[in-house]
C-alpha cells in the first residue's frame, strides 16, 4: 500500500478525522434523526463524492472543474433509466396508450422504447454504465482539453459551457429524458422497494460506505508517487514536463477518476431522493459543489466531507428558519470562507485547533539527577 514520506497511510490527526466522520455518518446521525432527516443527511453524502473528486482534480491537481455535475448527473440518469424501466411493465403502464414504456415518452407520443434505452433493462449493464459513461466522458472532455495544453480559467469555462449544453440537450429531448421533469416516480430497485422508511436507511449506511471506499481511494492516490507528481504539476508544471512526464494523460487520469466518483454521488443520489432531474446537471450545482469542496478545504480530503455537509446543513437550517433570508446567510458563510479562513474548515483546524492541542499535551518531564 502506498504511503507518505512518514510511512503511514493516515497521520495522527487524519485516522482522528476518519475516525470522527465514521462515529458522525455510522452511529450519531442514525441515532439522533428521524428517517427523514436521515434520508436528508444521506443526500447531503452523495454530494460528498463530488467534493472529494474535486479535492484530487482542483486541491492536487490544480484543474479546477465548474462541470462536476455533468458527471454527477450522467451516473444519477444511468440508473435512472434502470429504475424507470423496471416500473414501467405492461402491467403498470396498461392505460397508456403504449404500455410497457416510461410515461413521458407516452405523453410525448413515443410508440417504441429506443434502442439506446434497451441494454438499460439490465442491472449489470446499469451498474457498469454509471461509472463507464461519465468516465468515458471525462476521458473525451481531457482528452480534447488537455492534449492541446488548455487549462485554467479556460478549462474551468468550457466545462461550465458543457454543462449548461447538456442541460438544455436533456431538457430539450423531452420525450427521450423526460425533459425538464426528469426520470420520476422510481419505486423498485430489482425488485426491492426503495420508497420505505427501512429501505431509505439501510441505503443510507450503503452510501456512507461507498463514500469511505471513496475517501480510502482518494488517500491512496495522494499517498502515491502519482499524488506527488499531480501536487508538484499544480505548483510547476513546466518542470514537471520538462522531467519527462506525460502531464496531459496525469490530469486526464485524475479528472476520469473524479468524474467516477460524481457518477457514484449521482446514482446513489438518485436511489434515496427518487428521481434525476436536469436541475442538478447544469452550472448552479456544479459550482456549488466547488463551493462545498471550498468550505472544507480543498486540500482536505476529509475536509471537504465536513464541508458539504456543514454547507448542505446550513442550506436547510436557513431556509427552513429564515425562507427570506437564507440565501444572505448562505452569502456571508462563503464570504467568510475566503477572508476568515481561505483553506477552509481543514485549514481552520490546522492553524488553531492543532495548536492548541500541542499546548495543551503535557510534556515530559525532564529526567532527575542521580543523588
Amino acid at each position: 500500500m502506498a504511503t507518505g514520506r512518514d510511512g503511514r497511510f493516515l497521520n495522527r490527526t487524519e485516522m482522528l478525522g476518519a475516525a470522527a466522520l465514521a462515529l458522525l455518518v455510522f452511529v450519531l446521525l442514525p441515532l439522533a434523526l428521524d428517517p427523514f432527516r436521515l434520508n436528508l443527511f444521506g443526500k447531503y453524502l452523495t454530494y460528498a463524492f463530488v467534493a472529494v473528486g474535486l479535492v484530487l482534480c482542483w486541491g492536487a491537481g490544480g484543474i479546477l472543474s465548474l462541470g462536476q455535475g455533468i458527471f454527477f448527473g450522467l451516473g444519477g440518469y444511468a440508473l435512472a433509466m434502470f429504475l424507470k424501466l423496471e416500473a414501467s411493465t405492461p402491467e403498470a403502464t396498461a392505460i397508456q396508450s403504449t404500455p410497457g414504456i416510461p410515461d413521458f415518452m407516452d405523453w410525448n407520443q413515443i410508440t417504441a422504447l429506443p434502442g439506446w434505452w434497451q441494454p438499460f433493462h439490465s442491472l449489470t449493464f446499469t451498474i457498469i454504465a454509471v461509472v463507464a459513461v461519465p468516465v468515458i466522458f471525462a476521458f473525451i472532455i481531457g482528452t480534447a482539453m488537455f492534449r492541446r495544453r488548455v487549462g485554467g480559467v479556460y478549462f474551468s469555462i468550457i466545462t461550465q459551457a458543457i454543462a449548461a449544453i447538456l442541460t438544455i440537450l436533456i431538457i430539450g429531448q423531452q420525450g427521450y429524458t423526460g425533459g425538464v421533469n426528469g426520470i420520476t416516480d422510481l419505486r423498485t430497485l430489482n425488485g426491492w422497494d426503495i420508497r420505505t422508511d427501512e429501505a431509505k436507511t439501510v441505503l443510507y449506511f450503503v452510501n456512507g460506505a461507498l463514500l469511505f471506499g471513496c475517501l480510502a481511494l482518494a488517500q491512496f492516490v495522494r499517498r502515491s508517487k502519482l499524488g506527488r507528481i499531480l501536487i508538484a504539476m499544480r505548483d510547476r508544471e513546466d518542470r514537471v514536463r520538462f522531467s519527462g512526464y506525460d502531464v496531459a494523460s496525469f490530469k486526464i487520469f485524475v479528472f476520469c477518476l473524479g468524474a467516477a466518483f460524481a457518477a457514484i454521488g449521482g446514482a446513489m443520489f438518485t436511489l434515496q431522493v427518487g428521481f434525476m432531474s436536469p436541475s442538478f446537471v447544469g452550472i448552479v450545482p456544479s459550482i456549488e459543489m466547488v463551493i462545498f469542496c471550498a468550505v472544507g478545504g480543498r486540500n482536505s480530503i476529509l475536509g471537504a466531507v465536513w464541508g458539504t455537509l456543514l454547507v448542505n446543513w446550513a442550506k436547510t437550517t436557513f431556509s427552513e428558519g429564515f425562507p427570506e433570508l437564507w440565501q444572505f446567510g448562505m452569502g456571508a458563510l462563503f464570504i467568510a470562507v475566503v477572508l476568515v479562513f481561505p483553506d477552509g474548515l481543514a485549514g481552520l483546524w490546522k492553524q488553531h485547533v492543532e495548536p492548541l492541542f500541542a499546548r495543551l499535551k503535557p510534556r515530559p518531564s525532564a529526567p532527575q539527577p542521580a543523588e
